[in-house]
């Protein structure tokens, strides 16, 4: 019973609470010009996002190269 409430909750909670800006972007921006813009500007942000961590661990592994403590097998 208390097991059957917890995933009762989480499915609540997704469907509910955490989708709210995704039901927005679907139902509200989707019907305006801007609708394209919008969802592709979150895209470009997860990739910039990414390049830039992408970036700093590299410049991370070449540090540790240049200095000799890179772990080799």
């Amino acid at each position: 019973m208390i097991a059957s409430n917890i995933f009762k909750w989480i499915g609540s909670l997704f469907t509910d609470i955490l989708f709210i800006p995704f039901r927005w972007l679907r139902l509200e921006v989707a019907t305006a010009d801007l609708g394209w813009w919008i969802s592709n500007a979150v895209n470009w942000g997860f990739l910039v996002v990414l390049l830039v961590l992408f970036a700093y661990w590299m410049k991370e592994s070449k540090r540790f190269l240049d200095e000799g403590t890179e772990d080799r097998a």
